[in-house]
């Protein structure tokens, strides 16, 4: 597709959202936000309209006269949610996308592989393991419907658990970083050893872009997003100290712990189905995105001194 302006629907202004209208918006692009309610300030050549996830008509007004829809919406941490929210709002939009004849592009995770013992790669089959992944999978059969009966162009870009500036649902960025700037110990929920790729902001969002631009021959299938390269998140924290200039703190939630704590704490409680992501390495095949786009993943030396910025900022400023 040819280097020109374009006029794009972002679903959702979360860390995600917010880094993609950015890079759009330096660019020229006309990015519209969509989500329940207005930001509270979006960049120069950003407009805001109001949808419900759950409002299919205003989804609809919201996806029309624009070329591509990008969805980045995210919802609580909590499986009854996933189970409520996700499948509908995902044939609003491809019914949105349907009727106006916008492209569609799906900011998505890698839960719909479920538990594996391999890097990660786009062809592995869709899981029906657990709650959250088998609902990740049951979306994505969705789009890929919807691409292969003709009604949407559709593409997903699938990140790694993220980090960055911002991230409130981070382990590397809330959960660490954040803690050693308030000068505390990094909080950890899981046991931290196991090799992990985590994907910086804007990193997934420089990698939207790409899929934004790119021809058709692109949609109808999944792309990766590079990432740095794998370390544990032990590493991670210990250097975000380092960098922080603090002294590299870790408490270890006790796994027989997880249960109970979660019993108390549903967002804890939510991981446990999950365990699959840090029982083992956890490990991302970026290089069919690599090979056709770019893999020049930024280092954890700059997203991890961009975010300790951040979070010192956001202090100062409380």
């Amino acid at each position: 597709m040819s280097n020109v302006a374009r006029s794009i629907a972002v679903f959702g202004y979360g860390a995600v959202g917010r880094a993609l209208t950015e890079a759009l918006t330096a660019r020229g692009d006309g990015v519209r936000v969509v989500q329940r309610s207005a930001p509270s300030n979006l960049p120069k050549g950003a407009t805001f309209q109001a949808a419900g996830a759950s409002d299919g008509a205003s989804i609809g007004r919201a996806c029309s006269g624009v070329e591509t829809v990008v969805c980045c919406t995210g919802f609580p941490y909590r499986s009854d949610v996933w189970r409520q929210q996700w499948p509908a709002l995902m044939r609003a939009l491809l019914d949105g996308c349907t009727a106006s004849g916008a492209r569609f592009v799906f900011a998505d995770n890698l839960y719909m592989y479920g538990p594996q013992t391999r890097p990660l790669t786009e062809d592995m089959p869709l899981t029906s393991y657990g709650r959250k992944p088998a609902i990740r999978a049951e979306i994505t059969r969705l789009w890929q419907r919807a691409h292969e009966e003709g009604r949407v162009r559709a593409v997903a870009v699938r990140a790694a658990d993220f980090y960055g500036p911002d991230c409130a649902n981070s382990v590397v960025s809330a959960y660490g970083v954040a803690k050693f700037v308030a000068g505390g110990p990094a909080l950890v929920p899981y046991p931290p050893d196991r090799l992990h790729d985590f994907t910086y902001v804007p990193d997934f969002a420089r990698a939207l872009v790409s899929l934004i631009d790119a021809d058709d021959d692109a949609y109808g299938q999944a792309w990766h997003v590079p990432n740095a390269p794998t370390r544990t998140l032990r590493d991670i924290l210990t250097r975000a100290a380092e960098l922080a200039g603090v002294t590299p703190r870790i408490t270890v939630l006790p796994q027989p712990l997880l249960p109970l704590v979660g019993f108390f704490n549903r967002q804890v409680g939510e991981l446990v189905e999950m365990r699959f992501q840090w029982d083992r390495p956890y490990v991302v095949d970026a290089s069919k995105f690599g090979a056709r786009f770019w893999a020049d993943a930024s280092p954890f030396d700059e997203g991890l001194t961009a975010t300790i910025r951040s979070y010192r900022a956001a202090l100062a400023a409380s």
